[in-house]
């Protein structure tokens, strides 16, 4: 029976320690983390110019970003010789793969996260490792149109930590249907 008073106990503390979290993070001024007995300094005259003021009362609202994500990540440019390319007149059922040639002209290091062709016809493939400043590499691209017909576009989206994160390359042809 002692116990089950302990855990008890234990459990309404913990409740009012919840309240307690809840109410400062909402910013209610009826509640105080400080005990009444403690006198409250004037650290305004100690402050360094341009900082917040501790003394004023700004509400703290854990959902104001929710849903945001934060991207930190250090951003660098990517520049491709020829974003487009266009394989011309091929035929049905025919491999045809294409280099997109690029240049990390940023000042950090070059990381894809991934590339995606619009369709299973268009299938990238991309470095994996990091591609430092000044550095190229290559962007191989083997479309297979299958039984498609006539003007093809396609796209690969290139994901890395640039600005904007995304980049598209394009892809055309004229496919001709075989005999």
């Amino acid at each position: 029976m002692k116990d089950k008073i302990q855990i008890a106990l234990l459990s309404v503390i913990a409740v009012a320690l919840v309240a307690l979290a809840v109410s400062q993070f909402a910013g209610d001024s009826s509640t105080s983390a400080a005990p009444s007995n403690v006198v409250a300094s004037n650290v305004a005259a100690t402050s360094v110019p341009g900082t917040p003021d501790p003394n004023a009362s700004t509400a703290f609202d854990p959902m104001a970003n929710a849903g945001e994500v934060v991207d930190n990540t250090p951003k660098t440019v990517v520049a491709f010789a020829k974003p487009e390319h266009d394989f011309g007149n091929i035929k049905q059922d025919s491999d045809n793969k294409y280099v997109f040639k690029f240049t990390n002209t940023g000042n950090e290091p070059l990381i894809i996260e991934s590339a995606t062709g619009s369709c299973g016809c268009t299938v990238p493939n991309y470095p994996k490792q990091p591609i430092a400043p000044g550095a190229t590499g290559d962007i191989e691209v083997e479309y297979k149109p299958g039984k498609q017909e006539n003007a093809q576009s396609k796209t690969v989206t290139i994901v890395a930590n640039t600005e904007p994160r995304e980049t598209v390359l394009r892809l055309k042809a004229f496919v001709e249907k075989t005999s």
